[in-house]
């Protein structure tokens, strides 16, 4: 079964589409929170919130000012910076009071047939608690370069990562009960939901890929659990990150990489 858009992944809009441009200006009201991205980045570079009717009107005047320039000078039209607004999901889940996402990943082992596997990565909390309010980007990113930014990292970067058992034990011990969750409900609801969106995302885009022998390739693809126990898909990244940096990464990346190849 396929699932809609809205079912698993937040409302976006494309900023470099001047329809979906104006439909994001129109519909936005004061005290939501939406968080704007360039699509093709990494390491949280370019990302910054959009909490405000001010910082709206800001981001408005700057491409509607960039769209002009362009025009004036007479060259042929070229669409401002690929950049994505997203409804931030201000209730997610917390561990112990930090916000978190999970890196599991796609590998695209082979185009010319078709063969997918899927594998746990890992989980990625902030170093700090969250608040939605915070203007400070290490409480809304849970990424490891945007972390070590935090001050509080270096004393707790072996913290800001867990593996998927330790998540697993979390859930089963503080949320099962409350929630009214399945046993392991990591390994067999969630993992079962991640399967399902990181498929249908494939079959979405499968016509753009290079079909030829040798062609592969391994995506991170990175999801946001609410407070409802609702899964979503923040993003699927390209080029994921490989470092290893923490104890958890230094066990789980080289499996990863060695089991790819």
């Amino acid at each position: 079964r396929l699932l809609k858009m809205e079912e698993f992944f937040p409302e976006s809009f494309r900023l470099d589409l001047k329809d979906e441009r104006n439909a994001f200006f129109e519909l936005y009201k004061e005290e939501q929170i939406w968080i704007c991205k360039p699509s093709c980045s990494n390491q949280g570079r370019g990302i910054f919130l959009l909490k405000n009717s001010a910082a709206v009107n800001t981001l408005q005047a700057k491409l509607h000012s960039a769209e002009e320039s362009l025009l004036k000078k007479r060259v042929p039209y070229k669409a401002p910076q690929a950049r994505i607004v997203q409804r931030y999901i201000h209730q997610p889940l917390l561990l112990e009071g930090k916000k978190f996402d999970v890196r599991s990943y796609l590998l695209i082992a082979c185009t010319a047939p078709y063969v997918l596997f899927f594998a746990h990565g890992y989980v990625k909390l902030t170093c700090v608690n969250y608040d939605a309010a915070s203007d400070d980007l290490t409480v809304h990113l849970t990424n490891q370069y945007m972390q070590k930014k935090n001050s509080l990292y270096s004393q707790l970067k072996d913290e800001t990562v867990w593996r998927m058992e330790h998540f697993n034990s979390y859930v089963n011990e503080k949320f099962r009960k409350t929630h009214g969750l399945p046993k392991d409900w990591v390994f067999t609801v969630f993992t079962t939901r991640m399967q399902q969106i990181i498929l249908q995302c494939f079959l979405a885009a499968k016509h753009k890929l290079d079909r030829k022998l040798g062609y592969f390739d391994l995506i991170g693809c990175d999801f946001l659990i609410d407070e409802n126990f609702k899964v979503w898909l923040l993003e699927m990244n390209a080029n994921p990150a490989l470092h290893t940096n923490c104890k958890v990464l230094r066990d789980i990346i080289p499996a990863v990489v060695y089991e790819s190849l």
